[in-house]
């Protein structure tokens, strides 16, 4: 089993949730993040004064899929929230040992 992490633009979220769940993929957690990458953030204007934005608004998402599945929900993503332009994101995995469903104590697969 796999997570799998993206972070990318918060508008591209729609687009991400609607790819995963065509796919298959039943639940995520998505989380509000900020950070920056290349661009090192941005300069904006309010009011007449100018300021520096360090860190770009961005949304965490986590995914658990299976083994076999995994490069396939990571393409969906990044097809999903693709834009071109700089600030798109990135998308890592990670091996999972266990997964365990709370309510029902279900392991593994059954847990997704």
């Amino acid at each position: 089993m796999r997570l799998i992490t993206a972070i990318i633009k918060p508008f591209k979220l729609d687009d991400v949730k609607a790819a995963l769940e065509q796919f298959g993929i039943k639940g995520m957690t998505v989380s509000e993040a900020s950070g920056y990458g290349r661009q090192r953030g941005h300069t904006e204007v309010y009011r007449g004064a100018e300021y520096q934005v360090d860190l770009v608004p961005k949304v965490r998402l986590e995914v658990l899929a299976e083994e076999d599945d995994a490069e396939d929900v990571i393409d969906v993503i990044v097809k999903a929230a693709h834009t071109g332009k700089i600030g798109d994101g990135k998308v890592w995995s990670v091996p999972v040992d266990t997964v365990i469903r709370v309510r029902t104590g279900e392991r593994g697969s059954e847990a997704l």
